[in-house]
């Protein structure tokens, strides 16, 4: 991180084009070959900033409380990611601001910039997974257990993998021969692995039919972060008040109220 901090200084202070790897590696107090052996080009060694930023935004949105539905879990983060003072001072706001505009001009720095946010877009679809099946954990505890059309026998004290047990057993007595009690075992076994594949299989899908796919919606939701990020870079207002990133990232973010984060 010293390396990337010594080349966003240098990138600021005296422009992109000005700089050499040469001087990054001296500024940081590294010798060339060491520079090297991390990054392939100047430009490479800012990544390790523009990819704090970016992780930053989704982790902040995996450590949102637990209570809130997807929408405010996203705007959460924002206030707390891109509000200066909250995750980034506002004098550092203002080396986002020369960073993200050298990304535009730059193809090489554009590069970079695009792969960081590529990254950060998969952390924040498996953050958007894991919200999403913890809601739907605990909308089934809550709503309790479906109660079975034949639960009239009394359960056995292991519970249901007592009365699954016993029912094999039971199985197997009363076959007339050894062929049939492997053949009920085989059926039953197959049949457990079976609901246990379509156990993970929903687990694994979004808690409502009408939800779109957790990579989709965290393209949705980087692009835009992103875009306000970028928005306001362009532009000379202050990281703070109604033109700032948070707020143009919470407009944003608004526009999508109908977008179905976690199904109809």
């Amino acid at each position: 991180m010293e390396i990337a901090r010594a080349a966003a200084g240098l990138f600021v202070r005296q422009g992109l084009r000005a700089t050499r790897a040469e001087d990054i590696a001296q500024a940081a107090g590294i010798a060339p070959r060491t520079f090297y052996r991390y990054f392939a080009g100047k430009e490479e060694a800012v990544a390790p900033l523009y990819a704090a930023g970016a992780q930053r935004w989704a982790e902040a949105v995996r450590e949102a409380p637990a209570g809130l539905s997807l929408p405010e879990a996203l705007e959460h983060a924002v206030r707390h990611t891109l509000s200066p003072g909250a995750g980034v001072s506002a004098a550092s706001w203002e080396w986002v601001r020369t960073l993200i505009r050298l990304a535009t001009t730059s193809p090489a720095l554009r590069k970079v910039w695009a792969e960081v946010c590529q990254e950060a877009e998969g952390t924040l679809a498996e953050v958007l997974t894991a919200r999403t099946a913890t809601a739907g954990a605990t909308a089934t505890a809550t709503e309790g257990p479906i109660p079975s059309p034949d639960n009239v026998a009394e359960p056995t004290p292991d519970g249901p993998a007592g009365t699954a047990a016993s029912h094999a057993a039971d199985t197997a007595e009363t076959a007339e021969t050894a062929e049939t009690a492997e053949t009920a075992e085989t059926a039953e076994t197959a049949e457990t692995a079976e609901t246990a594949d379509a156990a993970d299989a929903a687990a694994a899908s979004p808690s409502s039919p009408g939800a779109p796919a957790p990579r989709f919606a965290a393209a949705v939701a980087s692009a835009a972060v992103r875009v306000a990020v970028e928005s306001w870079a362009a532009g000379d207002a202050p990281p703070t008040g109604p033109a700032g990133p948070a707020a143009l990232a919470l407009r944003n973010l608004a526009a999508l109220r109908d977008f179905p984060w976690e199904g109809r």
